[in-house]
């Protein structure tokens, strides 16, 4: 296989030179081809190198021989039916070359395999055919030895060629080489000693045999035979002990595998220990928490106990010396009771009832407390303990009593304010009792109160008590008063013992109002602050933050805000492990929210949040959540990200490198991802990108951030300063000579560097992706430049920012400033190709203008640069600035979009006014009407009406042309009256010319301002139309009457979309819709058709009838009422081909032969109820598209 590989290549040389030699130049290119086709590009370079030749084949005689032949139909057809017959030839040929496959296929199969010797002479020829260079140039020189080759010869050539070629199946260069040779029948092959099967292959080795390097070639490639054989053997050693080093991998790898089995079930044995230790753990914690719990509760036990204690001592010491003598007439009136009671022998049953039936009396006497709790606790903030009315309330015997009728005991009545009372004959109970036992009959002395057991009660009962009401009570509470039951609740959340108790007075607390406004969120949030002090972090953990995670979904806004500052706020009081997990997870959350104050809020409070965590490790993800905030469609929420969120970032993360680096691709990128102006690749249009609103929206965002980073960076560079400086002010830091030091190189400043490296060449490359109209992302480039001079200096601008915003429009400039290694990058901004630098006149040129030297201590330098760029691109012939001017007048556009700049500009374009070049006159022309739009009515009367006065009255037709277009575009911008009248007085003056330019000038730009100006000039354009139109003209022009007609058809449609008086209808619309119409080979078939219909609308009928007379002497269509019939646009071609052929000697017979035309009253009808002008409208869009599909059927 590998010799017939070898032979293969070896033949296709030799069929190659043989073809070149012959000069069979098709044969050759079609070879070329099929090579190609079948992969072979070894054997196709020297065709490939001979076809390339320039000097073979010239460029431009190609291109010229390529647009030579125009397709048409015919030679199309007769194309597809040679194409048909060459294709069922192919499909012959195809056929027999299977079946000449087949015949191959069977030959191989007869042949025997190939001996050692032939094997040898495979790698031999291999070896030859891979040989060096020098060898295969003796071969083809030797060649050329033999002579001339002989007419027997060549045709023994020829038909061995012709037959390599079918065998080798290449069909078509076999084709093609039939055609190249013109003198010989390649079918017919004479018979001679030449004449054998495989010829070529046969000539082949006998050229070998032939040549005397032959023996010594043979005896190299043996010798080279031979290191191959000990290559092999070599070979196969290396892939011995290659399989010996992989039988002991595999046993290494068994070992290790073994090894891993063992690992991963020790590693199973761990993770269930693992597992018993998390569960044991997580039983610990629970016992924690219940241990923790019951210390909280035995903590507020102490100290209400104490508490009540002292309270109850020091009443019933008040109590004792007041009421001593009372207290002995209520005793003796006991006792006197007692032995009543004792004498109807009723009191021993009620004592044992009393003394079995405890547990009874005990629920009962709690119900009697619960129900009388809302009193005491509003007693008990009105009056206190030590009051007077607490002093002076009275004791009765009848309140120590049940309502039962007990005896033996008597409790602090419930009138007592202040006092909670308990229950009279519970053991437990505050009780007053006779030496704790019933003596004499039953008579029960005083003693001093429990303190112990009434702390108890007042620590644990009232907590309880407080629980179970507080949910009760807040529903009908005012709302406005709601906030006052707030330490109610924090007591009870912060002492209540039972977690799920906690839960709902949390609860509770977080929906204390419906819908909370901003005060009442700040309250509720300062309870919970005050509360999470004094919980601890694991309550405040396990409480607080859940209930913020449950409202993150709430349907009203406020309690999202709420939740979105409590994130905020509580964050101090957590571990630093949860602020960076939990509460940052709720704050992405609501970033994500529908509500503009909700993200605004969720911004302001993560800016509170990061100062707080305890690593670095979010910064990325805290980053992106930033940039998601700038891009959010709210103003609000982009206002509070720059001013608060983005410089916490900045001063937790420190990585104001990576911020910048971020920007500059979001901006780059949002901006690269829109849509070119044009899919015409290479224009200057395909350059530039059209921004949708969301893109235009997130590039002004991007550009707004780094104008509030410019302080951060020139921070980082003052900080960054490699260099000793003298200036202690960090105003003045960048002065000359520090620069001269940075130039040197000695020492890199990476923070000084960004600007002139990444930033400047950042907003180049994006202000030339902005088309014409993006004046605001302009503007806010233009904003930013100037702040880069404002924070760095004059000096700075001086030698950087001017040396490279020049360089990138197209300037040489100074940069010896720069070190030397950043020069290049520096001068690679300069454009190269025309189309470069086209847009960097139209987009970067207006901010090197307004940004870079309109900063204001460069005024001077800007007055001249402008001077000289507006001088040098109209007085040049084909010069660097000739070929930009529209680029340069926008950018003279966006420079007066600034008022600062608007003395100097239209100090520049008067010089220009009264320069005695007409190139310059007309530039300031064009200039002024640029600029127009961008000026007040009083700069408007000043400068610019005078200056265009002055250019109208000049002698050259192009600068009055040219003034006349500057003057269409003032009466579009102002509807002063003394404007208008002057533009008027100017325009008559153009106009008493009769020149047909100046006249067709006044009209196409006092159309434009149709729209826009007032109905006094639309008024005096109509009037000038009908005397236009009545005037005579040159018949024997067509070009230019059918100019006049374009110019007047426009400028009517246009008046016909405004509301026109009456009386400018009757007397100049219809008259010069009349008029145009009387010429009808001037009119295009659209003007005509709308100018019908607007003659028929404005007239009401009557300019039918007048239209019938016309068309019966001009010979015109009589029907003009519809569109779509015989004599419409869009009618029959006959007809329309019959009025095309209508010659002007026919209409002046026909018109010579006119009668007079009836006195038609043109009194416009009356006005109908519905307005007709949106109908107007829409009709000049309608004509329109008839216009562009009457131009398609043509």
């Amino acid at each position: 296989m590998l010799r017939m590989d070898v032979d293969r290549s070896s033949l296709c040389n030799c069929v190659v030179n043989f073809l070149l030699e012959e000069n069979y130049l098709l044969t050759a290119f079609e070879l070329l081809h099929e090579l190609l086709d079948d992969g072979r590009d070894a054997q196709a370079i020297r065709l490939k190198g001979f076809f390339s030749d320039s000097s073979q084949f010239p460029h431009d005689q190609i291109s010229r021989l390529n647009s030579i032949r125009v397709a048409d139909p015919q030679s199309l057809l007769e194309e597809k039916e040679a194409l048909v017959e060459k294709l069922s030839l192919n499909e012959y040929e195809l056929r027999l070359a299977r079946e000449d496959i087949e015949k191959l296929k069977t030959e191989l199969e007869k042949k025997s395999k190939p001996s050692s010797d032939e094997l040898n002479g495979h790698k031999t020829e291999t070896s030859v055919n891979s040989g060096s260079d020098p060898q295969q140039q003796t071969r083809e020189t030797s060649s050329s030895d033999f002579g001339v080759l002989k007419d027997n010869e060549r045709r023994d050539l020829n038909c061995a060629v012709k037959e390599y070629l079918l065998l080798a199946g290449y069909r078509l260069t076999a084709m093609t080489f039939y055609e190249d040779v013109t003198d010989q029948n390649l079918d017919v092959w004479q018979n001679s000693s030449a004449c054998c099967t495989d010829a070529l292959r046969h000539y082949y080795y006998q050229y070998l045999t032939s040549i005397s390097e032959a023996a010594e070639e043979k005896i190299s490639l043996l010798i080279e035979n031979e290191c191959v054989l000990k290559e092999n053997e070599k070979i196969e050693n290396e892939l011995r002990s290659l399989q010996k080093y992989k039988d002991v991998s595999d046993a290494q790898v068994s070992a290790l595998n073994k090894s891993l089995e063992a690992l991963q079930t020790n590693l199973q044995d761990k993770e269930k220990l693992v597992q018993e230790l998390k569960q044991a753990l997580k039983h610990q914690r629970k016992n924690l928490n219940d241990c923790r719990a019951e210390i909280t509760s035995l903590k507020m036990h102490n100290e209400g106990s104490l508490l009540a204690q002292k309270s109850v001592i020091g009443d019933t010491e008040d109590v004792q010396t007041h009421s001593v003598e009372r207290y002995m007439e209520e005793i003796s009136l006991l006792q006197k009771k007692i032995e009543t009671l004792k004498a109807t022998q009723s009191v021993p049953g009620e004592i044992s009832r009393s003394i079995d039936g405890d547990q009874e009396i005990n629920e009962k006497d709690n119900e009697v407390v619960k129900s009388n709790m809302s009193i005491i606790i509003k007693s008990s903030d009105d009056k206190g303990l030590d009051s007077p009315d607490f002093m002076d309330t009275p004791f009765s015997v009848d309140q120590r009593f049940d309502e039962c009728g007990t005896c033996g005991t008597f409790n602090i009545p419930d009138q007592i304010p202040g006092v909670i009372t308990a229950s009279p004959l519970h053991d437990n109970d505050l009780t007053v009792k006779s030496g704790q036992v019933i003596e004499n009959g039953g008579v029960l002395k005083p003693e001093i109160l429990d303190a112990e057991l009434v702390s108890q009660k007042m620590g644990m009962g009232t907590v309880q008590i407080l629980s179970d009401a507080l949910p009760k009570i807040v529903p009908y509470v005012l709302i406005n008063h709601r906030e006052e039951l707030l330490p109610l609740i924090m007591c009870s959340i912060e002492r209540h013992p039972d977690s799920q108790t906690r839960d709902s007075l949390t609860h509770t607390l977080f929906n204390l109002i419906k819908r909370p406004d901003e005060q009442q969120r700040k309250i509720i949030m300062d309870a919970c602050v005050t509360l999470a002090k004094n919980v601890g972090e694991m309550r405040t953990e396990t409480e607080l933050l859940p209930q913020c995670w449950e409202q993150i979904s709430h349907s009203y806004e406020e309690r999202r805000l709420l939740v979105a500052q409590s994130c905020g706020e509580l964050a101090e009081y957590v571990r630093p492990e949860i602020r960076d997990s939990l509460i940052l997870s709720i704050m992405k959350q609501l970033i994500e929210d529908s509500t503009i104050v909700v993200r605004e809020a969720a911004a302001h409070n993560l800016a509170l949040l990061l100062p707080l965590f305890p690593n670095m490790d979010k910064y990325f993800k805290v980053e992106e959540i930033m940039f998601q905030l700038l891009c959010d469609p709210s103003g609000v929420v982009v206002e509070a990200t720059i001013k608060q969120l983005v410089p916490a970032l900045i001063n937790w993360g420190n990585k104001l490198d990576h911020v910048l680096r971020v920007l500059v691709s979001h901006m780059l990128g949002s901006t690269q991802r829109c849509p070119p102006l044009s899919g015409v690749e290479g224009s200057l249009e395909s350059h530039l990108h059209v921004l949708g609103e969301r893109e235009r929206w997130n590039v002004d965002v991007l550009l707004r951030l780094l104008f509030e980073l410019l302080p951060f960076v020139k921070q980082r560079a003052i900080e960054t300063c490699p260099f000793p400086t003298s200036s202690e002010n960090s105003e003045t830091i960048f002065t000359t000579s520090l620069l001269q030091l940075y130039a040197s190189g000695q020492a890199e400043w990476s923070g000084f560097e960004w600007l002139h490296i990444d930033f400047f060449p950042a907003i180049i490359q994006l202000a030339s992706l902005l088309p014409q109209k993006e004046d605001s992302l302009r503007t806010r480039l233009v904003k930013i430049l100037l702040a880069v001079s404002e924070h760095f200096g004059d000096d700075y601008m001086a030698w950087f920012m001017i040396p490279v915003f020049s360089v990138a429009v197209g300037n040489d400039d100074d940069l010896t400033f720069f070190p030397s290694k950043i020069q290049p990058k520096i001068k690679g901004l300069r454009p190269k190709l025309s189309v470069a630098k086209k847009l960097a006149t139209l987009c970067v040129l207006p901010l090197f203008l307004a940004g870079v030297l309109g900063y204001p201590n460069q005024r001077e330098q800007l007055t001249e640069y402008l001077r000289t760029l507006l001088v040098q691109a109209s007085s040049e012939q084909d010069g660097q600035y000739t070929k930009h001017l529209d680029g340069i007048f926008n950018s003279v556009r966006f420079l007066c979009t600034f008022e600062e700049h608007h003395t100097m500009v239209f100090n520049i374009l008067w010089e220009m006014v009264a320069s005695s070049n007409t190139d310059l006159k007309i530039s300031a022309a064009n200039t002024l009407k640029v600029v127009v739009p961008y000026v007040d009515s009083k700069v408007a009367s000043t400068h610019v009406l005078p200056a265009l006065v002055t250019l109208g009255s000049d002698p050259n037709l192009n600068v009055k042309f040219a003034s006349i277009d500057a003057f269409g575009a003032v009466a579009q911008q102002f509807k002063n009256d003394v404007i208008v009248d002057k533009i008027r007085v100017q325009m008559d003056a153009f106009l008493e010319d009769g020149s047909h330019e100046a006249a067709i000038a006044v009209v196409r730009a006092l159309v434009v301002a149709i729209p826009h100006t007032t109905d006094r000039l639309r008024d005096y354009l109509l009037s000038k139309i009908f005397q236009l139109t009545n005037a005579p003209f040159p018949m024997s022009d067509i070009m230019c009457r059918r100019d006049r007609a374009n110019a007047f058809c426009e400028s009517i449609r246009a008046l016909d979309a405004t509301d026109i008086p009456a009386n400018s209808v009757r007397d100049f619309l219809l008259p010069a819709i009349q008029n145009l119409l009387k010429d009808p080979d001037a009119l295009d078939p659209a003007h005509k058709e709308a100018l019908e219909i607007i003659g028929k609308e404005r007239s009401g009928g009557t300019f039918d009838s007048i239209s019938k007379v016309m068309g019966s002497h001009l010979g015109l269509a009589s029907s003009m009422t519809s569109l779509f019939g015989e004599g419409g646009l869009l009618g029959s071609s006959s007809s329309t081909n019959k009025k095309e052929t209508t010659t002007d000697s026919q209409l002046a017979v026909t018109a010579a032969e006119a009668v007079e035309l009836p006195k038609v009253s043109l009194q416009p009808p009356i006005i109908a109820a519905e307005d007709t002008r949106f109908r107007r409208i829409m009709r000049g869009s309608f004509t329109d598209m008839l216009k562009g599909k009457k131009a398609e059927e043509k």
